[in-house]
């Protein structure tokens, strides 16, 4: 140490070297002299400049890091200001890295960085301590042992023999270095001491630090002293709620606990359980009667017997065997659905014939709004059974089905378990609503869980994780709805019995909205039924111009938006006038038509074909355009369509070009010319192969110039042989043909079953022609001036047996079109 009097000002004194020493930069850590340091070296530059320290006098300059986060710092980014250290061990281990044992030496300055590329290099100023006045620095020395001592009294981490150590120090510098490594500061705080070459305003700074610490360790050691109070008082707490029940006891006033558990003994003998559940209730109250009433446990225990207590084991609800009954229910309730209607008067019938049988599994499947879910209330109401209903849109936990086990805190049966305690009975109709609308995550998938519950061979013993016992479903009957069937697992659907619920026709729909809809707007808007009619076409024109739908729900709205506006025309007028809704009168309550009706072309069309498409909400008409132009053969596909909907195209083509001689086209007609198809409305996705006739149709018209007939419409998927192979969903398409006023369609022969499930109504005004290959449909689509000119080396047999079918007029749109018995089907 220097000593330099200029009478009383004493002043650091910085001594300067030309060595270079390598620089090793520190994260997250301040040393000081006099520390021994176990360092752990990563980074490749410390790494070497731990080799050159170790090449040459082992001594290293160690300065910390502004930033902690920066992997490669430049010169600005670390202090000036570290500690020259001496390297006593050095050990590199198998992944890389280097443990290093260094000692501290004494402070120096950065003052220049030496230019190097493989470590930091430096040139530095040793920086030597300077002491002042020594009497106060005595007094510094005395005040900073003290607080020293005081601050490890509240901070048990500082070993007794630490206090000891800094006692006997006699270098002021020494004693400051020592202290700061073992108290818990800031890095900013550490490195401005490590800064301070001067010891009296080290050990000043210092002393305020170690102040500033004791403060907070006061603090903290008050907030635990008030915690342990409050938990001794919660102790003494229930030491004298128990005194006090004891008191109770012997005065002979009343023990809720115990009359609890009597009651719930009371209730255990009059409930008719399995014999499991009877062994597990009894054996949960003895258990029970030897807790404390405060302690959390018997309040699980208390819970997990009430919910077996209250569930329905042996009670149910007698069934109606009412054939005749049930059915005037169901017919009241709903309009048409005769499948089903039929299944569940099939059942009744069963049931009176067999004491006992287990449930249905019945799953429907249709678009949104034409009565699934009210279909399940009616069942219930035909049957006389209770009725109980279970959302699973959205459920994606296993543990909604299965329930949670008893470990867990706040843990509930399933939802299933939920639901027959609620329904109070155990042969409810229990409807399980969206099925097809479940997901899974990483804590299970309820579709799994499912496959127990919608099992016939399974259902009687069902195991919920919170009961841990069998609960028998084998009475419940058990109801599904969906909208599609894609999204449900394969081993699911296998346990359900599919019933499809196709969308309504327009005759249908009438019917609902007449004898159904209209009736109930009108209640639930305070009308009488003289305030509003709505007349047969009106209701007609509403479903064509105003809804899209295969259901009833926007239909609905409509019907509920007129009576909103009667009602408001009954509360400033009274109910003197009558509303009749007229075809006329309906732009005037609900404004301009939403929908086009009746979208078929108004001409005859080159390159443009008519297809039937099958969607969540019903079918659809779905145009194609083809386009050719000069090229070199290129095809383009446009209209967000598929995969299989695009080689569906590609399979088109291949078909024309292999036909080409017989359709009075070049070979090589395809090498001169760009073919573009295009499905409109772009902004709809579309995939499947049942465009595959309608757009060999369109490419055949756009390359021989002869017209598509605009009143025919199509469906089939095509092979490169020409064959028109069946599709699905005919009954929806058929259904989107007669709303959009076609009267003539083209179906693979293979569909002709299905032609059994639509309805009469709509099959009168359309000629179906069943096709099995694709020169049978060209020849009922395309408008040509010879019916042999097409073909013109075809067979005669396949000419002959095209037969063109001219359709009906079109019906009026403001009435309904009279029942006709006449069928027409041209089989090919």
């Amino acid at each position: 140490m220097i000593f330099r009097n200029d009478r009383d000002r004493r002043t650091p004194v910085a001594r300067a070297t030309d060595r270079l020493y390598p620089l090793l930069p520190l994260r997250d850590i301040i040393v000081f002299p006099h520390m021994m340091v176990p360092l752990f070296v990563g980074r490749e530059k410390s790494i070497n400049a731990l080799d050159e320290a170790m090449n040459h006098d082992k001594m290293i300059l160690l300065a910390a890091q502004k930033k902690a986060k920066t992997n490669d710092p430049s010169e600005d980014d670390i202090h000036r200001v570290g500690t020259l250290s001496s390297v006593i061990q050095l050990l590199r281990l198998p992944d890389g890295t280097v443990k290093v044992l260094v000692e501290c030496k004494r402070r120096a300055r950065i003052k220049e960085y030496v230019p190097n590329e493989r470590f930091f290099q430096v040139r530095v100023e040793e920086t030597v301590d300077v002491i002042g006045d020594p009497v106060e620095i005595a007094a510094l020395k005395r005040s900073v042992n003290e607080t020293f001592e005081q601050y490890s009294k509240l901070n048990k981490r500082v070993p007794r023999e630490m206090i000891l150590s800094a006692m006997t120090l006699d270098d002021p510098s020494r004693l400051a270095d020592t202290i700061v490594a073992h108290l818990n500061l800031k890095l900013e705080d550490k490195q401005e001491l490590l800064e301070l070459p001067d010891v009296g305003p080290r050990l000043e700074k210092l002393l305020q630090l170690m102040k500033a610490e004791i403060e907070i360790l006061q603090v903290e050691k008050r907030i635990r002293t008030r915690v342990r109070k409050q938990m001794e008082k919660s102790q003494k707490e229930y030491y004298l709620n128990e005194q006090m029940r004891a008191i109770q006891k012997e005065l002979g006033e009343k023990d809720e606990f115990k009359n609890e558990i009597q009651e719930l003994e009371e209730k255990l003998k009059a409930k008719k359980l399995s014999a499991e559940a009877r062994e597990k209730c009894e054996k949960e109250i003895r258990k029970l009667k030897m807790m404390s009433p405060m302690s959390a446990e018997a309040t699980v225990v208390r819970n997990y017997v009430d919910w077996i207590l209250s569930l329905p084991w042996d009670e149910g609800t007698e069934d109606k065997l009412d054939l005749e009954e049930a059915e005037r229910i169901l017919d009241s309730d709903h309009y048409g659905l005769e499948k089903i209607k039929e299944r569940i008067v099939e059942y009744l019938a069963v049931q009176k014939l067999v004491e006992r049988i287990k449930g249905p599994i019945l799953c429907f499947v249709g678009p949104p709004g034409v009565g699934k879910t009210s279909l399940g209330k009616s069942i219930a109401k035909a049957t006389g059974r209770s009725f109980v209903r279970l959302s699973l849109g959205g459920i994606r936990d296993e543990a909604e089905i299965r329930g949670h086990r008893r470990t867990y805190i706040g843990a509930l049966p399933g939802k299933i378990i939920q639901s027959m305690k609620k329904a109070g009975s155990q042969n409810p109709v229990f409807l399980l609503d969206e099925i097809d609308k479940m997901s899974a995550d990483f804590r299970g998938d309820p579709a799994a869980a499912l496959l127990e519950v919608l099992d016939p061979e399974q259902n009687h013993a069902f195991n919920d994780h919170y009961l841990d016992m069998d609960y028998d479903l084998s009475r419940v009957m058990f109801i599904t709805t969906a909208n599609t069937l894609f999204s449900i697992p394969r081993p699911l659907q296998d346990r359900m019995e599919i019933i499809r619920l196709p969308g309504y026709t327009e005759i249908e729909k009438v019917q609902i909205a007449k004898q159904f809809l209209v009736p109930k707007q009108i209640e639930e808007h305070g009308l009488k039924p003289d305030d509003l009619e709505f007349t047969t076409p009106a209701v007609l024109r509403i479903i064509r111009e105003y809804t899209k739908e295969s259901g009833v729900r926007n239909l609905e709205r409509e019907v509920g938006s007129i009576s909103r506006k009667v009602a408001r025309r009954v509360v400033r007028e009274g109910h003197a006038q009558r509303d009749r809704v007229t075809p006329q009168a309906v732009p005037h309550f609900l404004g301009v038509p939403k929908f086009r009706f009746g979208v078929k072309e108004e001409h005859h069309e080159i390159g443009m074909s008519t297809g039937l498409a099958w969607t969540d909400v019903g079918g659809e008409l779905l145009n194609t355009e083809v386009t050719i132009m000069p090229g070199k053969g290129k095809l383009t596909i446009t209209g967000k369509l598929g995969d299989v909907m695009q080689e569906s195209a590609q399979a088109a083509m291949s078909y024309v070009r292999t036909r080409a001689t017989r359709l009075g086209l070049k070979p090589d007609f395809y090498q001169n010319i760009d073919l573009h198809i295009h499905v409109p409305e772009g902004a709809i996705p579309k995939d499947g192969p049942s465009a595959g006739i309608t757009m060999a149709t369109a490419i055949t018209s756009a390359l021989t110039r002869f017209p598509v007939r605009r009143d025919v419409a199509m469906t089939g998927e095509i092979t490169l042989r020409g064959r028109v192979l069946p599709i699905g969903g005919l009954k929806e398409k058929v259904l989107a043909a007669h709303r959009g006023d076609i009267h003539t369609i083209i179906i693979p022969s293979e569909n002709e079953k299905d032609l059994k499930d639509i309805p009469t109504s709509v099959l009168k005004n359309i000629t179906v022609h069943l096709v099995g290959h694709v020169d049978e449909v060209l020849k009922l689509a395309l408008i040509v001036d010879e019916p042999n000119h097409l073909f013109r080396d075809a067979p005669d047999d396949v000419a002959d047996q095209i037969k063109v079918v001219a359709p009906p007029p079109p019906p009026p749109a403001a009435e309904i079109p009279a029942p006709a018995p006449v069928i027409e089907v041209t089989k090919h």
